[in-house]
């Protein structure tokens, strides 16, 4: 058995099967995966993939137990890497977050300017897509960190510490009737034109619960996954604009008529996650500890030594005390 093809077994499932998109992932042929995958099936035993011809249909009961070890043991070896690096040069090497436009633009810089000046040989990789891109890129090994307010919970195999709590802020151009309203209430938000944010991005669905759980549609006419955009559209007189409060800025935003949402919806929760048997490099944890100044060493080490993820949720529930707000 030749760590070479466990490569092979991973990107094989982590490309749906295709024995040529795990081929061009990989920089080699087609002919050479499929016959290293049958020189380990034939050494194992036991087919990994159900066949229909030449294309893999399916794992089989096997083959779902096996690749489970496999990416272990692939976990395994990059931590290999990463322990060797942090006691042979601690302060240099690579470090890829997967946010939201949302994270990135408004949430991250603070703590991205403190840890570059503590570590100006670490190369930041930032990856923006959507909260179940992200939590996949986590989850694959594909980024270190997931830092996201939706998606993070499906993932299991995922560590989740809560970073800040937030809430929203409604964007109005001068002049509109409800910048006049004194805490306006979502009886009142219904009957206009709303822009927010795209199903599944920075904290949607707590909108969406909040006007359902009156009774109330929302007259959602645009949405889009970044407050630029959002504040555009209503710029030009679209709508209503509901964004996170932390994308507002009196200074650049100050032609547009902000009020504090927060007797509307309930708060939201932006976590960081991270795969729970990955080797966390000391500049690892100190990105943590300056993003979250509230998450501490000693707290992140007792949360990746527990298994089970409800277990780990309810010590973290418990344990992380007074998470601060935006």
């Amino acid at each position: 058995m030749k760590l070479r093809q466990l490569h092979f077994v991973h990107e094989i499932v982590k490309h749906d099967l295709s024995i040529t998109a795990a081929a061009e992932a990989l920089f080699t042929s087609q002919p050479g995966i499929s016959k290293q995958l049958r020189l380990l099936e034939d050494e194992l035993g036991v087919p990994l993939f159900e066949r229909s011809g030449k294309h893999l249909t399916r794992l089989t009961p096997a083959g779902e137990q096996i690749v489970q070890i496999v990416d272990r043991v692939l976990l395994d070896v990059d931590n290999i890497s990463r322990v060797a690096k942090d006691f042979s040069d601690g302060n240099r090497g690579v470090l890829s977050l997967a946010t939201t436009h949302t994270q990135a633009r408004y949430a991250l810089p603070p703590a991205v300017t403190a840890f570059k000046k503590q570590y100006p040989d670490v190369t930041l990789n930032l990856h923006q897509g959507s909260p179940p891109q992200i939590a996949r890129m986590a989850a694959e090994g594909e980024a270190d960190f997931a830092i996201a307010t939706e998606a993070l919970h499906h993932f299991d195999e995922l560590v989740m510490l809560p970073c800040y709590h937030w809430n929203r802020a409604l964007l109005l151009r001068p002049g509109h009737p409800l910048a006049s309203v004194s805490n306006p209430g979502l009886k009142d938000l219904a009957r206009y034109p709303l822009i927010t944010y795209t199903f599944g991005f920075t904290g949607r669905s707590q909108l969406d619960q909040a006007f359902k759980a009156q009774g109330l549609q929302p007259n959602v006419v645009l949405t889009a996954v970044d407050a630029d955009v959002i504040k555009t559209y209503v710029r030009l007189g679209l709508g209503v604009g509901i964004i996170a409060n932390m994308a507002y800025s009196a200074e650049e935003d100050d032609d547009l008529v902000a009020i504090d949402a927060g007797h509307l919806f309930s708060r939201s929760t932006t976590h960081i996650g991270f795969r729970r048997n990955q080797f966390l490099r000391d500049f690892m944890v100190r990105f943590i500890e300056t993003f979250a100044p509230h998450l501490k060493r000693d707290l992140i080490e007792q949360v990746i030594e527990i298994r089970e993820p409800a277990e780990r949720r309810a010590f973290v529930a418990e344990h992380v005390g007074e998470v601060p707000a935006l």
